[in-house]
């Protein structure tokens, strides 16, 4: 894994059936929210929102909501979809967050 470049990590796929993730239609997404630079409009959009000894940043959690009404969440508790593979979501706010 790369540095990160906007909200999510660089995702090397491989070929070699280590490393699996289970939900892997969500690298697209990822990679889809990364190159457009969603994540990073998002965030700048709701700066103003955010508080100054915040943790994590209102733009990704919305977009880490967004990806998991995406890969068939229903609720909110479901975003610990995301939190299961930090190596592709990165850093997923609780569930009370």
């Amino acid at each position: 894994m790369k540095q990160p470049i906007g909200s999510y990590p660089h995702v090397r796929v491989r070929d070699d059936g280590r490393a699996v993730v289970s939900q892997a239609g969500s690298v697209l997404l990822v990679e889809t929210v990364r190159k457009i630079g969603l994540d990073q409009a998002i965030s700048a959009a709701l700066t103003p929102w955010r508080r100054p000894r915040a943790v994590h940043d209102p733009g990704k959690m919305l977009v880490d909501l967004a990806l998991a009404v995406a890969l068939g969440g229903d609720c909110l508790a479901d975003i610990a979809l995301l939190r299961s593979e930090p190596a592709v979501f990165g850093p997923v706010a609780s569930d009370p967050t």
